[in-house]
């Protein structure tokens, strides 16, 4: 197996480590930018607005992922956390949540977006596809770090897992040897996202009438959504709601997907809702950026 360190040192008692994942999550935050930034200047609007906000969206969204990952392993019944409050905010450890980025993500692009005066609409359909594509690119830190697997399996695309990071109902070793296989779910996933992310920028492309705002956030909140519901299948990993054998997330998935289809079915006017009456046809476009003062300087130097 890969080691999920690549290097390592020490300055005095205090060890520095270069993760794999800390890099892979980093280079899927870095591809999801710049394909928003693409779609942001597909519609007319300035990306720099994106780079910009990229220094408060990413500790934000992780943050958020990490929280998320903790309560929803708390409300599962793991009592890890509440034992070891230390390690919540341990991030390089493993472990986010999609969904806790999206919230808190959310949060922060709806308060970038009132402070620049940017369309809401413009910046969620911009990056929703670039988040499926984003997230696809850290997928691999989870076979690194040998995380998001699923039940035991015969097929030919089964990977090994250590004992020491299998879950406890596979922790047996006489009844699951070292030989045993297990389904791949985060490859699942990012061949999903992949797919999910192509279909949505292909579609809005091939029919540029159509790309009104609020129509990629719809269809990634269906595909992302769906996908997700599907995905839940082979991961045993996730907390249940108590009594049942359906988790917390397949059902934030499944009311994602839900909420998704009534808004496409209310952007056609499918559905008429008298509260979406004055949805917008088009985007509206922020006032251009004011260069920086150290912009400013480097053009006077350069007359």
């Amino acid at each position: 197996m890969i080691d999920p360190v690549i290097f390592s040192f020490n300055i005095g008692s205090i060890e520095f480590a270069l993760r794999w994942y800390g890099v892979l999550v980093m280079s899927g935050a870095l591809a999801g930018t710049w394909v928003a930034s693409k779609e942001m200047a597909r519609r007319g609007e300035n990306a720099e607005y994106l780079w910009d906000a990229l220094v408060i969206l990413l500790p934000v969204g992780i943050l958020g992922a990490r929280l998320w990952y903790v309560a929803n392993a708390t409300l599962g019944g793991n009592p890890y956390y509440m034992e070891n409050p230390g390690q919540i905010l341990n991030i390089p450890q493993g472990g986010l949540h999609f969904y806790g980025g999206l919230l808190f993500g959310a949060a922060a692009l709806y308060w970038y977006a009132r402070k620049h005066k940017l369309d809401l609409w413009l910046l969620l359909d911009a990056l929703t596809p670039a988040a499926l594509i984003g997230q696809a690119v850290a997928r691999p830190a989870n076979f690194i770090n040998q995380e998001l697997y699923g039940q035991p399996t015969t097929l030919s695309w089964g990977i090994p897992i250590d004992s020491s990071h299998r879950l406890s109902q596979y922790s047996d070793m006489s009844l699951f040897p070292e030989s045993t296989r297990f389904h791949p779910a985060f490859a699942y996933e990012m061949i999903w996202n992949f797919l999910a992310a192509g279909l949505i920028l292909w579609w809005l492309r091939r029919n540029p009438e159509k790309d009104k705002p609020g129509t990629a956030f719809s269809a990634w909140l269906i595909l992302a959504g769906i996908g997700r519901v599907l995905l839940e299948a082979f991961r045993p990993d996730q907390p249940r709601i108590p009594g049942t054998d359906t988790s917390i997330t397949r059902v934030v998935a499944g009311v994602m997907a839900l909420v998704g289809v009534i808004m496409l079915l209310v952007r056609y006017k499918v559905l008429k809702v008298p509260f979406a009456e004055k949805w917008a046809e088009n985007y509206k476009i922020a006032p251009a950026i004011s260069p920086s003062p150290e912009k400013k300087k480097r053009k006077r130097r350069g007359r």
